[in-house]
């Protein structure tokens, strides 16, 4: 039976209040046990402040209530809640555990809700040592030694895409960079016949799979009979379906094999294009849109850019190589800066298997006990006054020679891409995507937002810009400085 997410909100909102009359006391009790490092734990939100906390989110959103928490317990706290407790870190000073921890300290499988997506063979189903197999055999079209010979097909997508705009008019800039985006990942990431068949009913199921499977419902019951979640796996089957057609593929990933010999299996090789395309197309399509609606907002930037690409125009001409997209520095701020304040998510989270200690930048050393989740909040981290001056405003220049705030505030200011241990590969195969659309739009077309600037929509995992992002255009030709 199909549950509606306002009774499933409904019903955790009744297990709360059950949950904070019922177990407060003997939960405080237990957790203010000694330390086994006699060393205390962080400070505690208990159940009895969980309404609080949770208007606070609900009207003011994530970064308010980690800040209205920060300000009174410091830099690592804990919130205690349904026998959970998730330690949260602020700052660069108490993140380096979090980043260079190994996997036997912390483990990774703290994203559930991606397993009815990418299915139980692969990814966070999995054990470490066989999730780290999957990604060697994923990620090879991310390395760096593969991505510049990903230029040509992504300029040619891209071109290809836009060539269809007419002359002028008036388009949701969020749907069209989603449908670009998903014919890159398709042609650089799997090949060409995948990409033939990335449009029409493919790309409606994966939307509709995203749309349904990465909401905070999804997140806390990833497993539970809601709408939401019978229509992700209705579209996930007719995914994987439409997918072990395509033989080619099927093949090349099929012939690649596990350190131990073992082949891989259809249903694997499913699930590995899935997780391809997440990694490919999400994040990016997110970025992609808000860099468009932070620059058509900001003419200061809007017009630093353009300079750059009629500089980069009148040195190369039409000409776009991996060294050119090298030299788009400006751009890449830009985007840098979207990403600083439009993460592609408002957390990390790990799971403790080892107790460890933190330090925090006034001295005071806190044991963060084995079973707690531990997050850091890249959201809050992002906009910390001390490191990024004037947070809540965009300035890319922060990130130019001379500033390098993300730099000067030391290790772990800027976890976009995780850090350390935890370092995501796909960085330079993200901001070189963005940079091509970003570069061909820019220089082929006069924009203008038309649409309120979009809010964030909090509903979802990933935040995303809400509604639709309304751009009008009029082709043109960029000449040379």
């Amino acid at each position: 039976m199909d549950i509606p997410n306002s009774a499933v909100w409904f019903a955790v909102g009744i297990v709360l209040v059950t949950t904070i009359i019922t177990k407060a006391a003997r939960g405080r009790r237990k957790y203010e046990q000694a330390s086994s490092m006699g060393t205390p734990h962080p400070p505690t939100v208990y159940c009895w402040s969980m309404i609080g906390l949770l208007c606070t989110l609900y009207m003011k959103g994530f970064r308010a209530m980690i800040l209205d928490q920060y300000k009174k317990l410091g830099s690592v706290f804990t919130i205690s809640f349904f026998g959970k407790n998730i330690t949260i870190l602020v700052g660069p000073e108490v993140a380096d555990h979090f980043y260079q921890g190994m996997e036997s300290e912390l483990g990774l499988n703290m994203l559930d809700f991606t397993v009815p997506m990418t299915g139980k063979e692969v990814g966070y189903a999995r054990d470490a040592a066989t999730r780290c197999e999957q990604s060697r055999i994923q990620t090879d079209a991310l390395r760096p030694s593969k991505l510049r010979s990903h230029v040509s097909p992504m300029l040619q997508e891209v071109e290809e895409y836009f060539a269809k705009w007419g002359d002028q008019g008036m388009v949701d800039l969020r749907k069209e960079l989603e449908q670009v985006l998903m014919l890159i990942s398709g042609r650089c990431l799997l090949g060409k016949e995948v990409r033939d068949n990335m449009f029409g009913d493919f790309f409606t199921l994966f939307n509709e799979m995203i749309d349904n499977g990465t909401n905070v419902t999804n997140a806390m019951f990833p497993f539970a009979p809601t709408i939401t979640n019978r229509r992700r796996d209705r579209a996930r089957a007719k995914i994987s379906e439409m997918l072990t057609k395509i033989d080619d593929v099927l093949q090349y990933l099929i012939d690649s094999k596990y350190g131990d010999g073992r082949p891989t299996t259809e249903s694997e090789v499913t699930g590995m294009i899935i997780g391809l395309i997440l990694a490919g197309k999400q994040t990016s399509s997110t970025t992609s849109t808000w860099t468009g609606a932070r620059l058509l907002s900001h003419p200061t930037f809007l017009a630093a850019v353009l300079e750059e690409q009629k500089h980069i125009v009148k040195k190369y001409g039409d000409q776009i190589d991996y060294n050119i997209l090298l030299e788009m520095e400006t751009l890449h701020c830009c985007i840098k800066e979207v990403l600083r304040m439009h993460p592609p998510t408002a957390s990390l989270f790990r799971k403790v298997h080892k107790s460890f200690l933190v330090k925090t930048k006034e001295g005071t050393q806190y044991e963060i006990p084995k079973g707690h989740t531990i997050a850091s909040p890249m959201l809050f981290n992002n906009n910390i006054p001390s490191i990024f001056k004037d947070p809540g405003v965009y300035d890319p220049t922060r990130f130019r020679p001379g500033r390098e705030e993300d730099k000067a505030g030391g290790k772990f200011c800027f976890t976009v891409f995780g850090g350390g241990r935890h370092s995501c590969l796909g960085e330079a195969y993200a901001y070189m995507q963005i940079k091509v659309i970003w570069s061909h739009l820019l220089r082929n077309f006069e924009l203008e937002l038309v649409s309120p600037f979009p809010e964030m929509d909090w509903s979802k995992i990933m935040p995303v810009p809400k509604g639709k992002v309304m751009v009008t255009y009029k082709r043109r030709s960029l000449p040379s400085t």
